[in-house]
């Protein structure tokens, strides 16, 4: 998987360095020429230093082979713009950082950005967001036993079933459901039935992760 982070603060660093400690292949991006010295030195990777909002440096980026182009500095829009940017180019995921909670409707808008994670985000959530391509968000709860996420169902031996078919169980429960991405979320119930990239949220068991997205994705 070749990841590019936008923004090489304490975010940024930690983020690399645990997708390349697994093996990914990861290009930083960053605009403060001591800082990019600074990653040089801590992190076996390449380092463009320039702005992420100039669509030459996301090209010196190779922006267009991504997989995952992941905006992680403290400037919202900074995020925005090289996110949008970004875009043009197809990567197979965009996640951006919010930083003040009274933007985040702007980068949602037109479901522009795939995934938008807030300011207080630990890198360890943001690295499984990275690996994780068919997860649409996540949360991890219990102390990492345990994960709260959103996905959207491709598989179709789920489509048609009913949510009180399929849980509760020992691996995880249903507990919200979105049509689709213009619903609001409804509070799962037995009776409904799983539609063609309807988006559930779920309670999911760290340790059947795995088996629960081969069961409801492709």
């Amino acid at each position: 998987m070749y990841v590019v982070i936008m923004g090489g603060g304490s975010l940024g660093l930690h983020v690399a360095f645990d997708l390349i400690e697994d093996s990914q292949d990861v290009t930083i991006i960053e605009e403060n020429e001591n800082r990019c010295k600074f990653l040089v030195t801590k992190l076996d990777t390449t380092v463009i230093c320039g702005s992420g909002t100039d669509r030459k440096t996301l090209e010196n980026a190779e922006i267009n082979e991504a997989d995952v182009f992941v905006a992680a500095t403290g400037n919202d829009k900074t995020n925005l713009l090289a996110s949008l940017m970004a875009k043009e180019y197809k990567p197979g995921k965009i996640i951006s950082r919010v930083n003040e909670p009274q933007h985040e409707s702007v980068f949602t808008e037109n479901n522009l950005i795939d995934v938008i994670i807030p300011e207080s985000i630990e890198a360890g959530y943001l690295e499984r967001l990275v690996l994780e391509p068919k997860i649409a968000d996540l949360f991890v709860v219990d102390h990492g036993h345990a994960d709260l996420l959103d996905l959207y169902v491709t598989n179709n031996n789920m489509i048609g079933k009913k949510i009180g078919d399929l849980d509760p169980n020992d691996d995880f429960f249903i507990c919200g459901y979105h049509e689709d991405d213009n619903d609001d979320i409804s509070i799962a119930t037995p009776d409904m039935v799983l539609k063609e990239n309807c988006r559930i949220s779920m309670l999911v068991k760290t340790e059947s992760m795995a088996k629960v997205l081969n069961m409801f994705t492709k």
